[in-house]
């Protein structure tokens, strides 16, 4: 089994059953991106370095124009698409293996959770993993401490309040607020 298989599986949904040959590239990829983390939080790094570091990764170029504020974690790494004009603010937690995809001129506040897997509730699969890609449009504003799930999809322009948990689609154009998330009014 290779990291293309994987990811082909994992964008497709197809659930990751523990102790699988799968889990285990799974596993050896997350351990490349805990150490490219490691040393991206472990001291100061010029704008271009940390980029650098994020190509390395997502194994895939970073446009000049995206910033991040380190500390950033990535468990995985290898499925998260960045567009361009992007800021992610410190403390991101990002855990990929579903994908996560982030339009263009998106602002993603202090301590956003990006989560893409879920586990089973029967306790004797409670290992196996049940990837679900979340897609961010275009000018989105996360907020700081937001935890978005697996499988949710926020439309272009939207918002999200802080410390809003957000566990469905965000309509493009809505302010969302809450936990669960709940649109409040429109963002335009």
């Amino acid at each position: 089994m290779t990291l293309d298989d994987l990811l082909a599986d994992l964008d497709a949904g197809t659930t990751i059953t523990a102790a699988s040959p799968l889990h285990a590239v799974m596993h050896e990829v997350s351990q490349q991106a805990l150490r490219t983390c490691a040393e991206l939080n472990g001291s100061y790094h010029e704008p271009a370095r940390v980029r650098e570091l994020l190509a390395e990764l997502t194994g895939r170029p970073v446009e000049d124009s995206v910033t991040v504020f380190p500390p950033f974690q990535a468990d995985f790494g290898k499925n998260i698409r960045i567009g361009e004009r992007v800021f992610i603010n410190s403390g991101c937690r990002f855990q990929d293996q579903g994908g996560i995809v982030i339009g263009d001129d998106c602002l993603i506040g202090h301590n956003v959770v990006l989560a893409t897997l879920n586990h089973a509730l029967d306790p004797a699969h409670r290992g196996d993993m049940h990837p679900a890609p979340v897609v961010i449009g275009s000018n989105v504003w996360l907020g700081a401490n937001v935890t978005v799930l697996p499988g949710v999809t926020i439309g272009d322009d939207a918002v999200v309040g802080a410390a809003s948990v957000v566990t469905k689609d965000v309509p493009a154009g809505a302010v969302v607020v809450g936990s669960p998330a709940r649109v409040v009014r429109s963002a335009v």
